[in-house]
């Protein structure tokens, strides 16, 4: 393909995205394919000789799109958002016709440049402390991250690394070896599962701290907690906040937790993965309030924040807690700026070497929408979460299991967790709409997510309509 072809192919590819966009909710939201339905439609080996490009897009529609579940359609209202727009789409474009790889400055200086700049800009628009900036030659500053487990995994080996030398410094007889067996770290038990998996990953144990009736941590858990942990001679070093729990959206008590964290020298990382978004709305700014006790700070722009995947914004109040972790300096990859005071290698702040330009989406999108046209987007989705729950709540056969405070609705028919387990697998097996469940407590609980950015009330009320048809069809057969 030349470069005359490619602009021929690549407006035909741009009107296939906009055509399959704008036409997304006529498409069947979940798939019907089983596992291992792919390999059959494909040879059994890389073809030889090339293939045209006509025949290529001929079997995206043949045998792509039918293992594609929609997350951009109207009537998917599973897991949480993963944001789409099109101008991040645009962006990606050009992000992959430059293809830098910015893993320092000098590999590609505005890779680099424009990311500091627009974490900057990120955090402004959610009035974090300035000491999470980079402004102003800050101690502080923000990186783009592949996802939320992965910043809580940098979190949590740089928090390691911080609390080994620490130890060390106080008691020299100590090896790292030593202190590592001792380390503890903790979060919510209704925290994402991924902050245990880092555990593992980090070699170090993790415990679950109990929540209250809101599903929320409060300091006296913690403290009782960390006082059991410390009169066994282990050593709690890292204790990650969730802001928006995955099964409820529920919100740790930050201004409990944070002085705790502080006190104790634990490293007090923030996952704020899918409502941090919501956050540059003043009205819910107050769920942030005690982010000024925070070591780190995380959530998703790729979330609900209209800024394709990958693009999981963290911000630390001292880089150097990261660099010292995972600074690895070989000649090839050394440059004379490195101290100028007025960049950062990023390769220093996270597990990949590699990186893509990714802040032109987030760059492209706060200008084309503008904090105003990204705070009526967030509002109109919590507007329907609201709506949603209004119509569960006049239907005394339901009930809500969780706050509604955010675009998440958890719900499910009064009476047994089998009752409701069959309600979820006629709902998804009718692929009309999609759902997934959540356990709180002992309760088997089905979860509504406003996700897609095209979501109308029209949706939200077809969806309503189609589940209380389905309960209609299953308390019948109960009944019998």
């Amino acid at each position: 393909m030349d470069a005359a072809e490619f602009r021929k192919r690549g407006k035909e590819m741009v009107d296939y995205i906009a055509d399959y966009l704008e036409k997304i909710e006529k498409r069947q939201v979940f798939p019907d394919v089983q596992p291992g339905y792919l390999r059959p439609l494909l040879p059994d080996s890389a073809p030889e000789e090339p293939e045209t490009y006509e025949n290529i897009l001929k079997d995206v529609e043949k045998i792509i799109m039918p293992g594609v579940t929609h997350w951009h359609s109207p009537y998917f209202f599973a897991y949480f958002p993963t944001a789409n727009s099109f101008p991040a789409i645009l962006a990606d474009m050009l992000s992959a016709g430059i293809g830098c790889i910015g893993f320092s400055w000098a590999s590609s200086p505005v890779c680099t440049e424009l990311e500091t700049v627009m974490l900057d800009w990120l955090g402004k628009m959610i009035n974090l402390p300035p000491n999470f900036l980079a402004e102003k030659n800050g101690q502080g500053g923000g990186v783009i991250q592949g996802t939320a487990s992965e910043a809580t995994l940098v979190a949590m080996l740089a928090a390691r690394t911080k609390a080994i030398h620490r130890v060390i410094s106080e008691n020299e007889k100590l090896t790292p070896e030593d202190v590592m067996g001792k380390l503890v770290a903790y979060t919510s038990d209704q925290a994402h599962s991924s902050v245990e998996k880092d555990s593992l990953i980090a070699g170090v144990k993790i415990k679950q701290i109990p929540t209250d009736d809101k599903f929320a941590v409060r300091g006296s858990a913690l403290r009782k907690a960390i006082d059991n942990d410390k009169a066994t001679g282990l050593i709690p070093f890292f204790f990650c906040a969730t802001l928006g729990t995955t099964p409820c959206c529920s919100f740790d008590k930050l201004l409990e937790l944070g002085p705790i964290c502080n006190e104790e020298n634990i490293w007090l990382h923030i996952d704020a993965a899918y409502a941090g978004s919501s956050f540059i709305c003043p009205e819910f700014r107050y769920l942030l309030d005690g982010v000024e006790f925070a070591d780190s700070f995380n959530f998703n722009a790729h979330k609900w924040l209209l800024v394709n995947f990958d693009c999981s914004a963290m911000w630390v109040k001292k880089r150097s807690d990261l660099t010292r972790a995972f600074k690895i300096d070989p000649i090839y990859l050394r440059h004379g700026y490195e101290e100028s005071g007025h960049i950062t290698d990023y390769r220093h702040w996270q597990i990949p070497l590699g990186r893509r330009f990714r802040s032109l989406k987030l760059w492209f999108v706060l200008r084309m929408y503008g904090v105003k046209g990204l705070q009526e987007y967030i509002r109109k989705h919590i507007k329907l979460a609201h709506e949603f729950k209004d119509l569960v709540l006049q239907d005394d056969r339901f009930e809500i299991c969780a706050d509604v405070i955010m675009g998440l609705v958890c719900f499910r028919l009064k009476g047994s967790n089998k009752l409701n387990e069959e309600l979820l697998k006629s709902i998804n097996n009718a692929r009309r709409i999609h759902l997934v469940p959540c356990h709180l407590r002992e309760k088997f609980v089905l979860r509504f997510a406003i996700c897609a950015r095209t979501v109308e009330s029209a949706h939200v009320q077809f969806a309503w309509k189609h589940i209380v048809d389905l309960a209609n069809e299953l308390l019948k057969v109960h009944k019998q």
